[in-house]
């Protein structure tokens, strides 16, 4: 499989050099030359086969022959090590719980693929690789936890100062070893800038060669086609067409689903629900991509206003707007709403949402008055534990903390605070060891 960037499709790469670079030479995110089709037969009968070998059929055309089968499924073994549980939570409206992984939130997925892949690659270089990633929350708790004395290579997580809970805050800056945290005197946008502009610098990458471990990375980002096809295995006996409502931000985690779709799996629909960091309904709504200052919320991994992935879900429809509408809705959702969700649904339901898994219910719920006769799955994307600061002390309350991560909660963080600029962040690249 070739990789072209949505700048210049003239610009290729393999698999291989598409996630060691992160991203193209200027600045497009890679794209697969070609989008492969599931068989028919093997969606019919797809609770037939053991999850393994469906997470292989799904993700070896985009890897080719680029890592050998027997690698590949190892990775694939690692990477699917929890299970992706439904819960229903009302009638026709179910939980696809995302958070039982190492770090609570779906970026395992992501983050543990992609370190299988890049410690493949890197396998028999002398020089290491720096792996550096922005994260508006979740990203860099999974990507220390999968890049975690890896070797040959290195992790630098940028987060956004005072914008990332206490406990996602633990995750990325507590570890040690061959993991690095700065915290950026900024929002998320600065982070992913800083990014973004260090992966075009020649100096620097000549100094210290880096690649991205945000879902800009084909290795991040589709793997988390794995979790839809999953969950699709468990309901297709329903017999009922069944919408996926994804809490979104950046956009990678919906635009995995809408390409399994792409590639042949029946989901008629998605629903994208935002907080009021809004750049997509408003597109959606009027047709102008207009994206604004982010906003801090309670659904802090998704205050993003210029989400990158939403580029390669236009390039999924080729550029047809209307062809889009009739596959996504989006909506966006205040955090006096998201509130009042969170406690309706556990004084009704029993069941407890995380920030993030409330704007996904609250965007499923909209779409399912609209159009009735839908059994509908939310993407329930973090432990509500990591959200008991800016909860509601009645809900906090009920949260059970999860052996696996209580040991963070005394630990020292270590970070190094840093500007927006981009001469701070080369400079600390540069002479950081």
């Amino acid at each position: 499989m070739m990789y072209y960037s949505l700048n210049n499709q003239q610009l290729q790469a393999s698999f291989r050099d598409a996630v060691i670079q992160g991203l193209a030479p200027d600045r497009g995110l890679y794209f697969p030359r070609e989008i492969p089709r599931l068989e028919k037969d093997f969606i019919e009968r797809l609770e037939e086969y053991d999850p393994l070998y469906i997470a292989y059929k799904a993700i070896q055309p985009f890897v080719g022959g680029e890592i050998p089968d027997h690698h590949l499924k190892q990775i694939i073994r690692d990477t699917l090590s929890f299970p992706f549980p439904l819960r229903e939570v009302e009638p026709n409206v179910y939980a696809l719980e995302l958070f039982h992984g190492p770090t609570l939130a779906f970026k395992d997925v992501g983050a543990r693929f992609m370190a299988g892949c890049l410690g493949y690659f890197r396998r028999h270089e002398d020089r290491p690789v720096t792996v550096l990633v922005a994260t508006s929350g979740d990203t860099g708790g999974a990507v220390a936890s999968g890049f975690y004395d890896v070797p040959g290579v290195e992790v630098v997580i940028l987060y956004p100062s005072g914008k990332v809970s206490d406990l996602q805050e633990k995750q990325l800056t507590t570890l040690g070893k061959n993991i690095r945290a700065l915290e950026i005197a900024g929002s998320f946008d600065d982070c992913q800038r800083l990014v973004k502009t260090a992966f075009l610098d020649a100096e620097l990458q000549a100094h210290r060669p880096l690649t991205s471990a945000n879902s800009i990375n084909v290795a991040r980002w589709l793997p988390q086609m794995f979790y839809y096809i999953m969950a699709y295995r468990k309901v297709k006996q329903w017999k009922r067409e069944v919408v996926f409502s994804v809490p979104s931000g950046n956009f990678g985690n919906i635009c995995a689903g809408m390409m399994a779709s792409a590639m042949g799996l029946p989901i008629p629909h998605f629903v994208a629900a935002t907080n009021v960091n809004d750049t997509v309904p408003r597109f959606l709504q009027a047709g102008k991509y207009e994206p604004n200052q982010p906003i801090p919320t309670i659904s802090n991994a998704m205050d993003v206003s210029d989400p990158s992935n939403f580029v390669r879900i236009l390039q999924l429809f080729a550029q047809n707007e209307r062809a889009l509408k009739a596959a996504l809705s989006a909506y966006r959702f205040t955090d006096e709403e998201t509130v009042r969700a969170m406690e309706e649904v556990c004084e009704k339901h029993q069941y407890l949402m995380d920030p993030h898994g409330a704007v996904g219910y609250l965007g499923l719920k909209k779409y399912m008055q609209q159009h009735p006769g839908h059994t509908g799955i939310f993407l329930e994307t973090a432990h509500p534990v990591k959200f008991t600061n800016t909860m509601p002390a009645a809900l906090a309350a009920r949260v059970d903390t999860p052996d696996r991560v209580k040991h963070l909660l005394d630990r020292q963080k270590h970070a190094t605070l840093l500007g927006t600029g981009y001469e701070e962040l080369k400079e600390w690249l540069m002479r950081a060891d």
